[in-house]
């Protein structure tokens, strides 16, 4: 069985983000992406410092 990731949170600062986890993802909304899009942040691998953070512009989902 497999287990998917927690929902999603959104956060205005990418500094706040306390405890990322390998697979989590996150979206900040600082304003750093084009119209239309978010920052997503991911944790994408433990390193020997902690979890190595990537991110990237994703399309904003509309809200119904």
């Amino acid at each position: 069985m497999t287990q998917s990731a927690a929902a999603e949170q959104s956060y205005m600062r990418e500094g706040d983000i306390v405890d990322l986890r390998v697979g989590q993802r996150v979206l900040v909304d600082d304003g750093s992406c084009p119209a239309g899009q978010i920052k997503q942040v991911v944790g994408s691998r433990l390193s020997q410092n902690g979890v190595v953070r990537t991110s990237s512009c994703v399309p904003r989902l509309a809200k119904k």
